[in-house]
């Protein structure tokens, strides 16, 4: 069974920086606030293991996620003086990574290609 499904799910891992976790957390926060107000995100939020810290966010398709990603960008740059990010994954059907690989590509992101399923 193939999926008509366009949502993009970018999976980015951070490892906290020590003594930076309250900052790191503040920070999460003011992520969350800014892509609230974005029309093509689906959800969005950050979950904690210790000292790492995984955002779990999905987009309508490639152009709102790109759209995300420049929404952030400011808050991306300050994350690294509280946080490394140390894996980077964006799934999808291939048809929206085609349109995220280029611009993404340089950053050393994972594409997995979603070949089956649903979303209701």
């Amino acid at each position: 069974m193939a999926t008509n499904d366009t949502c993009c799910t970018i999976v980015p891992y951070f490892k906290i920086l020590d003594g930076q976790h309250d900052a790191f957390r503040d920070l999460c926060q003011r992520f969350v606030s800014t892509a609230q107000s974005e029309p093509g995100c689906l959800f969005y939020g950050f979950s904690f293991d210790g000292d790492v810290a995984h955002c779990r966010e999905g987009y309508v398709n490639a152009e709102a996620a790109l759209a995300h990603i420049d929404n952030v960008g400011a808050l991306l740059e300050e994350s690294k003086q509280y946080a490394e990010m140390t894996k980077l994954e964006v799934h999808g059907p291939e048809s929206e990574l085609a349109k995220l690989r280029g611009p993404l590509g340089p950053l050393g992101v994972g594409f997995f290609t979603l070949e089956y399923g649903f979303r209701r």
